[in-house]
């Protein structure tokens, strides 16, 4: 596999530890919206727009909070003045809490503002992305990767993302998508790799134990049917629950031999790992941190070996139950996981149906 120039020891990691100038912040600033106004395809994933409103808005409140609390206290000096007496406690008070949200205020704007914000993010990823080969994205709406986490809710994008620009295909960043409406909407964030492989494979998902919720459930959105769950050999399934298509047992111990199992268990424990069609995609269930250094040693360490093993591994793979030797395709039957239902929804039902039961015969 071709991506020896994201070998972890050989990665230029420099622009993410090099301090910026605000001189640097602002002239990176001018030349996307330079760039901007000649092509609006070019997307920051701020707008102009957005960003005037947010400053606005800021500003607004701000000043608006001050305004109020600053009549207030100099009313109420003057009320007491008037009436001779001055509560020296209650004034306190009120300064005290004027200067603490002073404070809080110029945090929020040095964060925003005086440290360049999401530019001097923004230009730290690109300049890396140039040092290294990569194509640095802000902002992709709707990735099309086929995965359990990429097909659901609305607003679909894939954020302060990297992709290789010859080669194999990888693609690595931050992804969320929204459900919901009004008061129930939610808006869900992931940590994603997805690395192109040469065959279409079966639908074949690794849960991560180690990122499970209550009761052993699954983190991931989508459940699987438990009858999918093969069992292999050594320490591997105290790591992982490994799902693949009923029938397909066998191609998948194909594709999982024991070298390649040592690899998930040492460099990818903490995340779930899919391969469906010709996709390896690893799912983390919080964001990467894309100014951290060690997210980018852990990410191409996978790439290196998981990604590189999973590869050659899988370059022979064809489906028997295609007629045609030569064709790289997967039968319908083992090209999607079924459904099932989580561990945590029959629980909460056996408690709901125990209840009931309960409260009809003690009424009775």
């Amino acid at each position: 596999m071709d991506a020896s120039h994201l070998d972890p020891a050989k990665v230029d990691y420099a622009a993410l530890e090099v301090p910026l100038t605000r001189a640097e912040i602002r002239d990176f600033h001018a030349r996307i919206r330079s760039a901007q106004r000649t092509d609006p395809s070019i997307s920051t994933g701020l707008t102009t727009a957005t960003s005037v409103i947010s400053i606005i808005a800021i500003v607004g409140f701000v000043g608006i909070f001050f305004l109020i609390f600053g009549v207030t206290i100099v009313g109420g000096l003057i009320t007491s003045s008037v009436a001779g007496s001055v509560d020296g406690g209650s004034i306190g008070i009120e300064l005290f809490f004027l200067l603490l949200f002073a404070v809080i205020a110029f945090v929020v704007f040095r964060s925003l503002f005086g440290s360049g914000g999401n530019w001097a993010k923004w230009l730290r990823l690109t300049r890396f992305a140039g040092a290294n080969g990569l194509q640095f994205r802000t902002r992709s709406a709707n990735p099309e990767y086929p995965g359990c986490v990429f097909n659901l809710g609305d607003t679909r994008q894939a954020t302060d993302h990297f992709s290789t620009v010859e080669g194999r295909y990888l693609d690595f960043g931050n992804y969320q998508y929204s459900t919901g409406s009004g008061k129930n909407r939610t808006t869900r964030h992931w940590g994603f790799l997805a690395m192109q492989l040469d065959r279409n494979l079966p639908n074949i998902v690794l849960d991560s134990k180690a990122n499970n919720s209550l009761f052993g459930s699954t983190n991931l959105p989508a459940t699987f049917s438990r009858d999918q769950v093969l069992s292999l050999e050594g320490d591997f399934d105290r790591y992982f629950t490994l799902y693949c298509p009923k029938e397909y047992e066998q191609d998948a111990l194909y594709v999982f031999t024991p070298d390649l199992m040592a690899l998930l268990i040492d460099d990818a424990a903490p995340f779930d790992v899919e391969i469906i069609d010709s996709w390896l995609l690893v799912y983390s269930a919080s964001p990467f941190d894309m100014l951290s250094t060690s997210t980018y040693q852990r990410l191409f360490r996978i790439v290196q070996t998981v990604g590189s093993k999973a590869v050659s591994q899988t370059a022979r793979y064809h489906d028997d139950r295609v007629a045609s030797a030569a064709a790289n395709i997967v039968a319908p039957q083992g090209q999607r996981l079924r459904h099932g239902v989580s561990v945590s929804t029959l629980v909460i039902g056996a408690i709901f149906a125990a209840f009931w039961l309960w409260s009809t015969f003690h009424g009775s």
